[in-house]
């Protein structure tokens, strides 16, 4: 498996590849360097989203999961850069129910990417497990709200 960390705004992350895709990103920097053209690639692509630059949604992924845990992500996937959606809008989309889709955000292998932020709870922000939880949350959406402004 290949690995790749990187400075970002929201900390220093690292990404893996396996077999042509990106299969995990995780905060902190990884002690095992090994750059692929793919993670160099992918790299560059969110070094330019956290400059306010395009969401990078042409990487390959490929998180592990369950079955229903792939369904919540693919449509994380289908939020777009500057909007939101509720933990029930997605269980309505793509079944189960609000806390059932908490759950498999938390279990997102690849946030940022799978953009698990965009997800809010009713009554605001809800939950964020990465980086320093809800400030990380505010800012990735903040700089997306910036971004889709211009």
């Amino acid at each position: 498996m290949s690995a790749l960390s990187m400075h970002s705004p929201v900390g220093d992350l690292t990404l893996f590849e396996d077999d042509g895709a990106i299969v995990a990103l995780e905060w902190g920097w990884g002690s095992i360097q090994e750059p692929s053209p793919l993670l160099t690639s992918a790299k560059a692509a969110l070094d330019a989203y956290f400059d306010g630059g395009p969401w990078p949604d042409t990487l390959p992924l490929k998180p592990h999961g369950t079955p229903y845990q792939q369904k919540i992500w693919a449509a994380l996937r289908t939020i777009p850069a500057g909007q939101t959606r509720s933990y029930a809008q997605i269980a309505a989309q793509a079944g189960g129910s609000a806390r059932s889709v908490g759950g498999a955000n938390a279990a997102n292998p690849i946030p940022i990417l799978i953009p698990c932020h965009r997800v809010l709870g009713a009554q605001g922000l809800g939950g964020y497990s990465g980086g320093e939880g809800l400030p990380t949350k505010r800012h990735l959406l903040d700089l997306e709200t910036r971004t889709t402004d211009q």
